[in-house]
């Protein structure tokens, strides 16, 4: 058993501080190192924020998806400040994993029900009513202070300029405040992370994925549920604010972000009874770290000792569940079969 290490985790989005919550509970000498001066100011900060394990899954990874929601609910239990909305989803017109459980074919009536201000039904949707939803930002700056109270450092505005080793092994990170010590380094810094380890002599194929996320002012509470269908994709923040979620296509004037943010915007004011008292906050783009699979990259490199990636998509779903596992397998220096599917050598593995 390895115990009290120097881990230093390098990004205060989300992942970075889901992982140094569950790594400061067992007493590890945790320092979380951020570019910028809060957390979650990248991806974080624009993301919808969907806990949404119901989605097409590859079967080598579906228990991970599956234990998300009991896990918040742990993590519910051993923080009561943590604010989810447990009001479900409703899909229709979509691609969806339709096996499994988890949701219930609901007819027209019941829509109706759950989604009062809509002004168009499908006869039938898809409903799954243990999914949630968070506030991304909220949620990042109570994790960086729970682990701030469990005794883990956070040094803001420190850029990480270099990952320095020694003979194959990690030793700390050359900042733009100077070098810092670590045992083991935790990688969560998103679609930064091929750049941070190619001068390591290896790749890590994660691509930046843009999307858009359009913020608007409602006067009172028009979307119950998370809602996704062929027209739009939308949840209440809050009693006042509703997001939408949009797809990135390109830089253009037609297709460029404010574009597709303003018709985001036209379609609510037009589906939702009381639409038309919606007013527009902000369009942004969010770059989502996506790994060339879609699924998880977690764990130590295999060559280089004390380095250990955390990325995925999507982390609102994944980051709890899997930083507990991998607090595990670094403090205690063990592989844990959860996360097997999830290592770096299955990219190589292909090429050959």
């Amino acid at each position: 058993m390895m115990k009290n290490q120097k881990i230093v985790i390098v990004g205060a989005g989300f992942v970075g501080a889901a992982m140094a919550y569950s790594l400061s509970k067992q007493n590890q000498n945790v320092t979380l190192i951020e570019t910028n001066s809060s957390a979650a100011c990248e991806a974080t900060q624009k993301s919808f924020a969907w806990i949404h394990p119901s989605g097409r899954v590859l079967e080598n990874f579906r228990h991970l998806y599956d234990a998300s929601i009991a896990e918040y609910h742990e993590l519910e239990k051993e923080i009561p400040d943590l604010e989810i909305k447990w009001d479900g989803s409703l899909t229709w017109e979509v691609p969806t994993d339709n096996e499994g459980s988890r949701k219930q074919l609901v007819k027209r009536q019941q829509i109706i029900e759950l989604e009062p201000n809509l002004k168009e039904y499908p006869e039938e949707a898809y409903y799954a009513n243990e999914e949630g939803a968070l506030d991304p930002i909220l949620t990042t700056k109570l994790f960086v202070k729970k682990a701030e109270e469990n005794g883990a450092n956070t040094l803001f505005d420190t850029k990480v300029m270099q990952i320095v080793t020694e003979a194959s092994k990690v030793v700390g990170v050359n900042t733009s405040k100077g070098f810092i010590e670590s045992d083991v380094l935790v990688l969560a810094t998103g679609a930064a992370i091929p750049e941070l380890c190619k001068p390591l002599g290896f790749d890590v194929p994660v691509a930046p994925s843009p999307s858009i996320l359009i913020r608007m002012k409602s006067k009172e509470k028009l979307i119950h549920t998370v809602v996704s269908n062929a027209k739009f994709e939308a949840r209440q923040l809050t009693d006042d604010t509703l997001l939408a979620a949009e797809d990135y296509i390109d830089e253009s004037e037609q297709n460029g972000p404010e574009e597709i943010g303003k018709r985001a915007f036209d379609i609510l004011r037009h589906n939702l009874i009381g639409g038309e008292e919606l007013e527009l906050e902000s369009i942004k783009v969010g770059v989502r770290p996506m790994p060339e699979d879609g699924y998880p990259i977690v764990g130590f490199h295999d060559e280089i000792k004390g380095l250990y990636l955390t990325v995925m998509h999507s982390a609102v779903t994944l980051a709890p569940i899997i930083s507990r596992l991998a607090a595990n397998e670094i403090i205690n220096n063990v592989q844990m079969k959860e996360l097997e599917s999830c290592r770096l050598i299955r990219f190589s593995c292909e090429v050959e």
